[in-house]
């Protein structure tokens, strides 16, 4: 008997592997939609700033907490969140954190005072860090299909790479057009329609309840505490520099209360974090490359955005826009080179070159002057820094999430959030703080050399701030440049599995892993 041809089934996920959910596609866009909506809103506020500052009379000092705030809730409260899921059920979390996070949205909106909207940003992170984990840990035990894995692995690494981005283009668009407060009315819509299809298409994973963990509250006080510490440590850098001793005492605090959480987590029979889900090589290789990379990633929004608002002279649409081009190399390289790539290749493959081409971009953009570049430097730096960190998002996500537990599945979900979280904050003062010391000493040692020769007038003055803030930009990037650098030799050194399904030629080789459990071939 002649056999049937066999059709192809790369570009369409296997219709029904065994035991799949049939509505898992559509749940898949439901999860996307809510992790979109907590992605963009880090970055949609940040152009709006400026109108709810003058509306509401904040000063300068005060308005960094309408960013600090919402960074503290969230980055502080993720482990907790993760834990939730895992004792509550992913779908209630899922669904009280979306609900949560559009009511916190709406207070923000309509607040009238500037306190009023300060809190509504820490219940929105608060929400966030429950939504979040949840989300991840309902993708990763939705699809365990290797191929169905990495094309939904890819969408979710696209959002998560491109959503900051997509949250400036929103901020200008809805700033410019409508009013500062419909950035934060915006989510009321999309959670309200992220719930019902919640409830509809995603399945409850609620644990019995002698498989529930307990929840760990000295370690909830000890790892909660030390990331609020770390956080708001980095975010009080920016303004008061790493020497203040307000910052030294937040940051040094924030490491003895990590050190005694990871003692504390070794000796508690239901610990908060199992430390054997960071301590697997692959894993922990994995979850450090995500701090590192969104180091470089985020403070080329900050620069960027500032270079153009503040250099060139562009809009806040204007400035949201001309990030399209990173977001769409994020998306096509999420989606069309890594989902495709990740079941034939390792991680390490994908990863590595992927730092490599991020580290190339991030390298372009120190040779930017005061003139227009954008053409010629900024546009190929956002399309090597997209295609890079589409390649580095989602075979670290998979590889993180892999072999764990389901019983673990919310709080290892939350390890890779927080890893995002912190690193992005350390990182944004990080280098904030080696800009604004380059800039400021280039200004000073032009302004001597102008006074000297004589050429000092107030269009000089004008044209050397520009060059120190652009300067300063330039070392920054070339700090982010090497710790992408960085990140591209852990991932080389410490994510050694092999692609799902792959056995090794020399079974005395490094191990490979499957979606399923972490394990040797």
């Amino acid at each position: 008997m002649s056999r049937a041809p066999r059709v192809s089934t790369d570009s369409a996920p296997s219709p029904h592997p065994p035991g799949a959910d049939p509505r898992r596609w559509w749940g898949l866009v439901v999860i996307a939609l809510a992790q979109l909506m907590v992605v963009l809103d880090a970055t949609i506020v940040n152009i709006a700033l400026p109108s709810a500052q003058h509306e509401l009379g904040m000063s300068d000092t005060n308005r960094q907490w309408v960013i600090t705030a919402y960074s503290l809730a969230f980055g502080g409260l993720l482990l907790l969140g993760g834990r939730i899921a895992d004792l509550v059920g992913r779908k209630s979390t899922f669904v009280i954190g979306l609900v949560g996070f559009a009511g916190a949205s709406a207070l923000g909106g309509a607040a009238h005072a500037s306190g009023l909207l300060f809190a509504a940003r820490a219940l929105q992170g608060a929400f966030g860090a429950v939504l979040a984990p949840a989300a991840l840990s309902l993708l990763t035990t939705t699809f365990t299909d290797v191929k169905e894995r990495g094309k939904a692995f890819g969408i979710y690494g696209a959002l998560a790479g491109g959503g900051a981005a997509i949250g400036l283009i929103a901020g200008g668009l809805l700033t410019e057009y409508l009013d500062w407060r419909w950035c934060l009315y915006v989510n009321v819509p999309v959670a309200l329609v992220a719930v019902l299809g919640a409830v509809w298409l995603l399945r409850d994973h609620r644990p019995a309840r002698d498989a529930r963990p307990r929840l760990d509250l000295p370690g909830v006080v000890l790892g909660c505490g030390g990331l609020v510490a770390i956080v708001y440590g980095c975010s009080e850098a920016e303004p008061r520099g790493w020497g203040d001793p307000f910052v030294l005492a937040l940051l040094c605090g924030g490491v003895a209360l990590l050190a005694a959480f990871a003692w504390w987590q070794n000796r508690v029979r239901s610990p908060l974090l199992p430390l054997h889900i960071i301590r697997e090589r692959n894993r922990g290789g994995a979850i450090t490359v995500m701090a590192l990379a969104v180091v470089g990633m985020f403070g080329m929004f900050l620069f960027m955005t500032y270079y153009m608002q503040v250099v060139l002279g562009y809009s806040p649409l204007r400035t949201g826009l001309a990030f399209l081009p990173m977001t769409g190399a994020i998306v096509f390289s999420s989606t069309q080179i890594s989902a495709r790539l990740l079941k034939r290749l390792p991680p390490r493959l994908l990863i590595t070159p992927g730092a490599l081409v991020a580290a190339g971009g991030l390298f372009l953009l120190t040779f930017l002057t005061v003139e227009p570049a954008f053409v010629t430097h900024v546009l190929p730096a956002e399309l090597l820094v997209g295609t890079g960190m589409g390649l580095i998002f989602m075979p670290v996500i998979d590889v993180a999430t892999s072999g764990i537990d389901p019983r673990d599945a919310g709080v290892a979900s939350a390890t890779v959030n927080t890893a995002q979280q912190v690193g992005g904050s350390i990182g944004t003062a990080l280098l904030n703080t080696i800009a604004t010391s380059a800039g400021t000493g280039y200004i000073a040692a032009r302004l001597r050399t102008a006074a000297a020769t004589g050429g000092f007038g107030p269009s000089v003055q004008e044209r050397i701030a520009k060059e120190g803030v652009v300067h300063g930009f330039g070392v920054a990037i070339a700090w982010g440049a090497g710790i992408m650098l960085l990140a591209a030799v852990v991932g080389w050194t410490m994510v050694t599995a092999r692609a799902p399904g792959r056995p090794p030629a020399d079974p005395d080789r490094a191990p490979a892993y499957d979606p399923h459990r972490m394990r040797a071939v």
